[in-house]
């Protein structure tokens, strides 16, 4: 939960802008976090980012733009050419944001705001900024952003009562995501994001008008292009789980491999976890030399952070139980074998 103070902040900066330019991770934790802005504030442009750290090519947007204000949410990195980039247009930036990362290291003109820091509640980003505008017509799109992080969030009660047939008697944000109609919305929005540029800025601007949930759920003009994207990686999605669950084995950390045009790593990752509660799930997407991890597991990121000081030419993060790294693929082995000895 963020501070008085901290919500008062933010609050002055967003009622005395005309231009806000939010840059927003592209899931639906970040998704969310910028929709609950702009529904609220009914200003703004949101601009998805698709790498990590967020580079200096972003910058670009902001002389494209002429923002008055800059918001960074849910983003866990952000390169140093981009931040002397930003600096030079002298603009209020924020940055709002739950992953633990080395603090020291962002640039003191960036008013930064992280629970995490002062050692809180690790919740979601689109958690904090609903704290921010705290509109209840909103609830039901916040929980959908908070369970997608496997986050429980408070307001899921304001929701279950207006919407009490879309969501489930239950405080587990996996089971919730999994098993009831918030959580499919929650899914189709991640489908969603997972298109060519064109129709992902379709479908935001449809979320930015929607006045209940059962627009995005019921089947209608609007949103036929990433519902059937969501039908499309959803069948896609249950293949690799049955060729994952064939797979399964005894030993407590799990590898699977895939490939294909499009990544699927966390979602695959989070199902696993999800089926296997006590193991170590790690999903890396083959594409090239390089190979991306998904990890889940009980205090996996401990263990990726050991791991990758004896890895070259790699790099990753993320939360206590939920980690992501990438790494040259000649090394995947290594690494598995690695992780194994030290997860023991």
């Amino acid at each position: 939960m963020l501070k008085e103070q901290e919500i008062r902040e933010i609050r002055e900066i967003l009622e005395t802008s005309t231009n806000p330019l939010f840059f927003f991770d592209n899931d639906q934790d970040g998704l969310v976090s910028y929709l609950l802005f702009k529904r609220y504030y009914e200003r703004g442009i949101g601009i998805a980012v698709k790498t990590s750290p967020m580079e200096e090519e972003y910058a670009q947007r902001i002389s494209e733009f002429n923002p008055d204000c800059i918001f960074i949410l849910d983003q866990p990195e952000v390169s140093d050419e981009f931040f002397s980039e930003l600096e030079k247009f002298n603009l209020p930036v924020v940055w709002i944001d739950h992953h633990d990362i080395n603090f020291s290291k962002i640039p003191k003109f960036i008013n930064y705001y992280n629970p995490i820091k002062d050692k809180k509640l690790n919740e979601p980003t689109c958690s904090l900024v609903y704290s921010v505008v705290q509109n209840k017509k909103d609830a039901w799109l916040a929980v959908a952003g908070a369970v997608a992080d496997r986050f429980f969030p408070e307001f899921y009660f304001d929701f279950i009562k207006e919407y009490p047939d879309l969501g489930i008697q239950s405080k587990d944000a996996f089971e919730i995501f999994y098993s009831s109609e918030i959580g499919k919305l929650s899914q189709i929005l991640g489908a969603g994001l997972k298109d060519r540029t064109s129709n992902v800025v379709k479908m935001i601007k449809f979320l930015s008008k929607v006045k209940s949930p059962y627009e995005i759920l019921e089947d209608n003009k609007e949103n036929s292009i990433f519902k059937a994207r969501f039908k499309e990686l959803d069948e896609k999605l249950k293949k690799l789980l049955d060729k994952a669950k064939r797979e399964i084995s005894e030993e407590k950390v799990f590898l699977f491999r895939y490939s294909g045009e499009t990544s699927m790593s966390a979602d695959i990752a989070n199902r696993l976890t999800y089926s296997y509660p006590n193991k170590i799930i790690v999903v890396a997407y083959l594409k090239g030399s390089r190979v991306n991890l998904s990890l889940r597991g009980q205090g996996v990121r401990n263990y990726v952070l050991k791991l990758l000081e004896d890895f070259d030419n790699s790099k990753g993060g993320g939360h206590e139980d939920a980690a992501g790294c990438q790494i040259d693929l000649d090394k995947l082995e290594e690494f598995v074998s690695k992780l194994r000895e030290i997860s023991k």
